[in-house]
C-alpha cells in the first residue's frame, strides 16, 4: 500500500471522521472504500453510456424481438 497526501475541506474531514467512528473503521479504510465504490460506479456509468450510444447508433427495429413473444412463460 502507498501513502498518499490529499487536500480536503475541513467540513469533509469532519464528516468522514464522524462516519468512520460510527462504522468503527479508520479514516484511511473509509476513504479507500469510498474511492473503490466511486471507481465501480464510474465503470458502470461508462458501460451504460456505451450501451446507450450503441442503441442510439443502432436502434431496435419495431419487430426485432417479436419472435420471442411466443417463448415467454410467465407461470401460473
Amino acid at each position: 500500500m502507498r501513502t498518499v497526501q490529499m487536500t480536503l475541506d475541513d467540513n469533509l474531514v469532519k464528516a468522514v471522521d464522524r462516519v468512520s467512528k460510527e462504522l468503527h473503521t479508520s479514516r484511511s479504510a473509509f476513504t479507500r472504500k469510498a474511492l473503490q465504490d466511486a471507481l465501480v460506479r464510474y465503470k458502470l456509468e461508462q458501460q451504460e453510456r456505451k450501451h446507450r450510444l450503441g442503441y442510439e447508433q443502432n436502434p431496435v427495429e419495431a419487430d426485432e424481438f417479436s419472435i420471442w413473444k411466443t417463448e415467454q412463460a410467465w407461470g401460473d
